[in-house]
């Protein structure tokens, strides 16, 4: 028998009640190409099945050992009331059992079993995407990204290696979908001309420590909420070349996977909390070709699929995912149009609130003066100063700071790609006339969306807003009356670029 037919023999065995450790009623099996899990009672078990890839090699015992202890030690990271411990396989007389202290045949990981309803794929087809969800998934994975290792192994994000595998994805795809050639070509044109553009970006972010042991397949059935917490299980640890990656692709596979979902807003607003909570907002740069070459993998994963799914039914779904992930790939790759919206308007006027729906809507990048003032002073958004206008965090150097900085993202923004919305008061025309520098100075059409609201609609928005606990303004009545009195009006030439939130919802905005 080889290797492979021991293993199905094993699992066999495995299913049987008695060679549990714990008493179970019935065992389940999932299968994937290198693993098989055994389902029993609270528990499951991981054993890896005995195979050569070339990626990865599992057919050695003592291989299958090191790769079930790097499993546990890196989901553990982000996932460790799953991951439990590695227990060996053994077999005497009596048979095959999990643990026991006969001969070792093999080893298994041992985790806590979640139902599949727990998979935040399976939550978002069932109930849509929820915001406050989004938003502890963004914090989540931004602050694993900041706690991760860094990688000191140049090969380890370089561009040559990027681009190879990225264009790599084209020859699996070409030799069986020849029906979407046009598409693959105009896909691995784009692609191997993205790469060769980004390859001093790649360096650079690889020398500025972006490049870090990250997740490596952060798809949306990999992330469960279960018991009141989020985790991301499943990461790749058999190849570290999957692994050792930069963030900004770790990041892309799950704001890609919620395109794929047909959630593109929920998708805008990872992309902008991830970026918010980390303050990486250079990773825009690569972020359309990650997402490019992410949708391009599972494509070719579907396609792999294909043989072993003989059946019509089975070959027409697998087919019609390929093609719907190559539409996405070309649509991610499109780049928006240039455009520059700055908000203005007091506190509690509903700036943060209207560029949220341009986010949601037409995939724009915020930029908040309330959360980038207290980045620069080293402070979390929801970080209280305590600090009145014109004291503190407020003086008027740290707002000319603050606006600076400001200035200085909307650029980069608009150079990714992107449409910046930048979300702040701007009550002087100084400001405003500063931006709208920039985006003559960038070919980007420039807009001003101008907010207001009754004096005491003002004041019921503003306390609302200082009660709850997750809001990063701290701006009081003291705040607004300075504003009030401080606020310079739009003049003629503004005006012309002036827009309420109803007209830029139904303009097209980003192409």
């Amino acid at each position: 028998m080889d290797a492979l037919g021991e293993h199905h023999r094993r699992v066999a065995a495995l299913q049987r009640p008695h060679a549990w450790p714990h008493s179970v009623e019935s065992v389940e099996i999932i299968e994937t190409h290198i693993s098989t899990v055994l389902l029993g009672g609270d528990y499951a078990y991981k054993l890896k099945k005995p195979v050569n890839l070339g990626f990865l090699d599992f057919t050695r015992l003592d291989r299958r050992h090191y790769y079930c202890n790097e499993e546990v030690r890196l989901n553990r990271r982000m996932a460790p009331g799953v991951y439990l411990d590695v227990v060996p396989v053994t077999e005497d007389s009596a048979g095959l059992r999990i643990g026991g202290d006969a001969e070792v045949v093999d080893w298994a990981v041992k985790m806590r079993r979640f139902p599949q309803s727990a998979l935040l794929g399976n939550r978002i087809q069932c109930a849509g995407p929820e915001p406050e969800l989004i938003e502890r998934l963004a914090d989540k994975l931004a602050d694993f990204h900041a706690d991760s290792a860094i990688a000191t192994d140049t090969r380890y994000g370089a561009a040559e290696g990027i681009s190879e595998r990225a264009l790599a994805n084209f020859d699996v795809l070409a030799h069986s979908f020849a029906a979407q050639g046009a598409r693959l070509k105009r896909l691995q044109s784009w692609t191997q001309e993205a790469a060769q553009r980004l390859a001093p970006v790649f360096g650079e972010r690889q020398r500025q420590g972006h490049v870090r042991e990250c997740h490596g397949d952060l798809h949306l059935d990999n992330i469960i909420v279960w018991e009141g917490e989020l985790a991301a299980f499943d990461c790749i640890e058999f190849a570290p070349e999957l692994r050792w990656i930069d963030t900004a692709n770790d990041i892309a596979f799950t704001v890609m996977d919620l395109h794929f979902r047909a959630q593109p807003a929920a998708a805008h607003h990872l992309l902008n909390a991830y970026l918010e909570r980390s303050g990486d907002y250079d990773a825009l740069r690569v972020i359309p070709f990650y997402s490019v070459y992410r949708a391009l993998v599972r494509a070719k994963i579907d396609t792999l699929l294909l043989a072993d799914n003989r059946t019509p039914e089975a070959q027409q779904k697998i087919t019609a995912r390929v093609e719907r992930y190559l539409a996405l790939a070309e649509q991610l790759a499109r780049p928006a149009a240039a455009e520059l919206v700055i908000t203005f308007g007091v506190s509690g006027s509903g700036k943060s609130t209207a560029a949220q729906a341009l986010v949601e809507r037409f995939g724009c990048i915020r930029l908040r003066s309330d959360v980038e003032r207290k980045r620069l002073l080293g402070l979390g958004k929801h970080a209280r100063t305590g600090s009145a206008l014109g004291s503190g965090a407020y003086t008027r150097e740290q707002t000319e700071q603050t606006y600076a900085r400001l200035h200085a993202l909307a650029d980069g923004v608009l150079r990714a790609g992107y449409v910046p919305v930048v979300d702040a008061s701007f009550l002087y025309r100084a400001q405003r006339r500063c931006f709208a520098g920039l985006a003559a100075k960038r070919h980007a059409a420039f807009a001003i969306l101008a907010l207001d609201a009754p004096a005491d609609e003002l004041l019921i928005r503003l306390a609302q807003r200082r009660a709850g606990a997750r809001d990063a303004s701290e701006a009081d009545l003291d705040v607004l009356d300075q504003q009030l009195q401080q606020c310079e009006p739009l003049d003629a030439t503004e005006r012309v670029s002036a827009v309420t939130p109803r007209e830029i919802l139904s303009h097209p905005l980003g192409g």
